[in-house]
């Protein structure tokens, strides 16, 4: 998982400095994108529920099960103007999954998604450069290729890059702050 740290307000910076991904628990994790405090709520409020599916038990729910409560609740709020979309990421019994959340309701499975105002420059280097096949570097060098192009085209996009691996033992945060407007001289 791969994120920038800009937040806005229209056409306005409001900060460069959030985190963009909610660690759900030691196994899961989401992006935020949309209104950051619907997502921030929501996704602090979904990390309350896995928690207490946990203690009830014994284990922590699937990730499609997570999705699902995620969904529920983005359905039963429907009506009152949530804006979110979010990537959900995480590892149980049957290995790595990721699904996409939005605020209409939509719950998709798959290998690679883009979310926010910056999707559309990110999916560009992304549907060039993804292989099935790669490795962890050079997946890690994609993510961060995909922000740094959001970054430089989309104005909702900026500050620094953070990029996550989700794993069999959880999730670990491998580039931890990388300022996206350097990065451009780097792949541009």
């Amino acid at each position: 998982m791969a994120v920038d740290s800009r937040a806005s307000m229209g056409a306005f910076i409001s900060s460069e400095t959030v985190r963009k991904v909610i660690e759900i628990s030691g196994k899961k994790l989401a992006t935020i994108a949309g209104g950051a405090a619907d997502c921030q709520f929501w996704e602090a409020w979904l990390s309350q529920q896995v928690r207490m599916f946990e203690l009830r038990h014994g284990k922590e729910p699937s990730v499609a099960a997570a999705s699902r409560i995620m969904v529920n609740l983005i359905n039963h709020y429907k009506q009152y103007g949530l804006s979110m979309g979010l990537m959900l990421s995480g590892v149980d019994e049957d290995g790595p999954h990721l699904y996409y959340i939005n605020t209409e309701g939509s719950r998709i499975k798959g290998d690679l998604f883009s979310v926010g105002s910056g999707m559309t420059y990110a999916y560009g280097v992304l549907d060039t450069f993804y292989r099935y096949e790669m490795s962890l570097d050079e997946a890690v060098e994609l993510g961060r290729k995909a922000i740094c192009h959001a970054t430089n085209r989309d104005t909702g996009s900026g500050g620094v890059v953070r990029v996550y691996h989700v794993h069999k033992d959880g999730w670990t945060e491998k580039v931890a702050g990388d300022d996206a407007s350097k990065l451009y001289y780097k792949y541009l």
